[in-house]
């Protein structure tokens, strides 16, 4: 059985960080593209970011470019998201999904977790 598990979500003052941790079971971790996605209250799920299955390719949505980075580690089975300079646009809920082929669109994932909300505040 597949599990992805987000942590790392919170409250954050606008301007500050959080980083969000995604652990998966039940694949082969390395064969996996990872994908961050989000969706605010009332608004449909976006992509947010994407790392190959090396980690070796990233991809990220243009309102979060220079600010978040997406990275894993194969050892540990889990994929990060590294956010800085937080605005409050950027409150919501925040999703790890698993892709054979890493994709900005969310039907191309096989695999979701249950999400980890953020909320930044102004």
């Amino acid at each position: 059985q597949v599990q992805l598990v987000e942590s790392g979500g919170g409250l954050v003052q606008a301007g500050g960080s959080l980083r969000l941790s995604c652990a998966a079971s039940g694949l082969t971790f390395s064969r996996y593209a990872m994908g961050w996605f989000r969706q605010a209250p009332g608004a449909e799920r976006e992509f947010v970011a994407a790392i190959s299955w090396s980690g070796g390719l990233t991809y990220y949505a243009d309102s979060v470019k220079g600010r978040f980075t997406i990275s894993r580690d194969n050892a540990k089975k889990t994929v990060y998201l590294q956010m800085n300079s937080l605005k409050p646009e950027d409150t919501a809920d925040y999703y790890c999904a698993a892709a054979r082929v890493a994709s900005t669109r969310g039907p191309a994932y096989d695999y979701w977790g249950q999400g980890t909300q953020v909320t930044v505040s102004s």
